[in-house]
């Protein structure tokens, strides 16, 4: 296995200024790989190429660049490398200064959340030593207030072709890369794919910068949108073969049980089930300082990663956002895109083109039928909240209804050991609480749903409801309502018998002596199923009269568990009519006279009768004649 750290620093700034032959000569490669950038002698799309060094402690360390186009007419393609990088190198040429795409380019940086690089003068061996002085203190100026600013980030002079500050270069890189925070490896896999090719006799190859995770050839894999499922045949990084590859690196991955045709540049590969595509999304928007207002519905390009789509924006207050201010919003995408929550993005507008700001996704699981007013109150909250309040939050929002584990790892990017890491001290104070060992819950949630399902027993008094009923009325998920029954009757609030749930200190129906004849007189007609006995038959079996027989089968009558059948003084346990209904059920349509019936039952023309009627009276079937329709 390869242990070697990798780290990917992305180049930034305006055409001509000498990114690409910097990277070459610091690493020997040429980015520049497209016949026709090398006939323009201008970057156009992604180039990438890698320097080994080793780090202050000794170990190993590879530094990756994404060599981004710096042309106005390619922004596009810079913006699909620069939405994977954690750091930039900022290239200015010190023969012109800033320039146009200097600034969109550290723009968009900012807007994409990096905050760690450095900047290099480049092509200093065209000045002199005043022109380098009046172009650093002109950059200096420029950079100020940004996170390149030179309190955080030193401005190196250099020149491809002299060799002069290479060296300097190497070291800050080394410095960057040892400093920069590490990649997620508690989130789920996550590749973007920037570039798709055929490798002949090897089939299709995607690459792309791995955000989180790791990658092992063999590994069974999706690509979304789109839910195809492929598999690692084979896995390099620059060009040498790997067995696995980690967070933070450049990987291509030789993928099989898809064509080339079928991947293209914006999907993301990903673990099967760990992530889902999103449509709609909340989130945190900014604009620069220099756009002009965004009004309500406006459309604009939004960039992802490697990914582009059309967002329809709407505002949760209709006035326009104003230049160099934040709003919440809904985006709502012309196609999905792989996101989560923290996830960075850029707003192009569409004519004229330009970059007009960015964003933090907060939600990428909006609730379809939440009240707005209340959306933009939770939004509020979890845009400034730490990861435990936002995961809090999401749970809260589901009310007693909770939330899987599973999902909520889904929903907020995390791997599922990531959601009870930062849930742990929620969970020990009993701020949430896990039931059945995969649903979390609210403490305020659980103890609304304990307080319902009393005030509901409360009205059904002495004779309780059954579990079934009791859980139908609550409208509560299996998980949430099986602990909220135990919890009821380990704390006394409420007991059980059977299927039945009564409150603590009604006026019990029966003695206890009573409930075991009744469970006696229930295991009777159980065990008699569809040829139950008369009441006097009963009777002598529990060896009780025929008043008390008759007031217990009033008391399974109201518990549901006996049933009456047909107009005679006959009764069936209601599990034996289900289980008829359902034999029933596959010869819906047909017919059925009393023969066949009784052969079908092996009953008797005593029992077969009353128990058509019943099935009459239940709609299970319908008498036309001399024979029945089953339903």
């Amino acid at each position: 296995m390869n242990s070697r750290r990798s780290i990917v620093i992305g180049t930034a700034g305006h055409i001509d200024h000498g990114k690409t032959t910097l990277v070459r000569a610091l690493t020997g490669i040429n980015t520049d790989r497209l016949p026709e950038e090398i006939r323009r002698g201008i970057t156009i799309d992604l180039g990438f190429a890698s320097l080994d060094v080793t780090a202050p402690d000794g170990s190993p360390l590879r530094i990756s660049f994404v060599d981004v186009p710096g042309h106005a007419l390619f922004i596009r393609n810079m913006l699909a490398g620069a939405g994977c990088v954690p750091a930039v190198m900022l290239v200015i040429a010190a023969d012109e200064g800033v320039m146009p795409q200097t600034r969109e380019h550290l723009a968009i940086c900012e807007m994409l959340g990096m905050s760690d690089g450095f900047t290099v003068i480049s092509k200093a061996d065209l000045v002199n030593e005043d022109q380098l002085t009046q172009v650093r203190e002109h950059v200096a100026e420029f950079l100020a207030k940004t996170f390149l600013g030179i309190a955080k980030g030193p401005v190196l002079a250099a020149s491809a072709h002299s060799g002069l500050g290479l060296g300097e270069i190497r070291e800050e890189l080394t410095k960057l890369a040892t400093r920069v925070e590490a990649a997620e490896f508690t989130r789920p896999m996550r590749l973007p794919i920037d570039r798709v090719f055929v490798k002949k006799g090897f089939g299709t190859v995607v690459t792309g910068t791995l955000l989180s995770g790791e990658i092992r050839v063999g590994q069974n894999l999706v690509l979304e949108p789109g839910a195809r499922s492929v598999r690692v045949r084979g896995l390099q990084t620059h060009g040498e073969s790997e067995d696995f590859a980690q967070a933070g690196s450049r990987t291509a991955v030789n993928l099989s049980g898809v064509d080339v045709a079928g991947v293209s540049r914006g999907q993301m590969l990903v673990m099967h089930g760990a992530l889902a595509p999103a449509n709609v999304i909340d989130a945190e928007i900014t604009l620069l300082p220099y756009a002009p207002a965004l009004k309500h519905r406006a459309r604009a390009h939004l960039h992802a990663f490697t990914s582009e789509v059309m967002a329809d924006i709407s505002l949760y207050h209709g006035d326009p956002v104003k230049p160099g201010t934040t709003r919440l919003a809904r985006l709502k995408l012309s196609s999905p895109i792989m996101l989560t929550p923290g996830d960075r993005f850029i707003l192009r507008q569409p004519l004229p083109a330009g970059t007009v700001g960015g964003g933090r996704v907060l939600d990428a699981n909006p609730l379809v039928h939440a009240r707005r007013a209340v959306t933009e109150g939770w939004l509020e909250k979890m845009a400034k909240s730490a990861p435990a309040l936002q995961l809090e939050l999401r749970v809260q929002r589901r009310g007693s209804e909770g939330v899987h584990a599973d999902a909520l790892a889904r929903e907020m990017g995390l791997n599922i050991e990531g959601v009870l890491e930062i849930a742990k001290d929620q969970l020990d104070s009993a701020e949430l609480i896990m039931v059945s060992g995969e649903v979390l819950v609210s403490r305020a949630a659980f103890i609304n749903a304990i307080n319902a399902v009393l005030a509901q027993l409360k009205t059904a008094g002495a004779e309780g409801l059954k579990r079934a009923v009791l859980q139908d009325q609550s409208g509560m998920k299996d998980e949430v309502f099986c602990s909220v029954i135990a919890r009821i009757i380990t704390d006394r609030h409420a007991h059980i018998r059977g299927e039945v749930v009564t409150i603590a200190g009604a006026a019990p129906a029966i003695s206890i002596h009573g409930a075991q004849k009744l469970d006696a007189a229930s295991a009777v007609y159980r065990k008699a199923a569809l040829a139950p006995p008369s009441v006097q038959e009963a009777a002598q079996q529990l060896r009780v009269g025929e008043v008390e027989m008759r007031r217990l089968i009033t008391l399974l009558i109201r518990e549901k568990t006996l049933v009456r059948m047909g107009s005679d003084d006959a009764f069936v346990h209601l599990e034996a009519v289900q289980k008829l209904a359902g034999r029933l059920a596959e010869m819906r349509g047909k017919t059925i006279d009393v023969a066949a019936f009784k052969a079908m039952t092996g009953l008797t023309r005593k029992h077969a009768i009353p128990l058509l009627e019943l099935l009459d009276r239940e709609r299970i079937t319908r008498k036309q004649g001399d024979v029945r329709i089953v339903l």
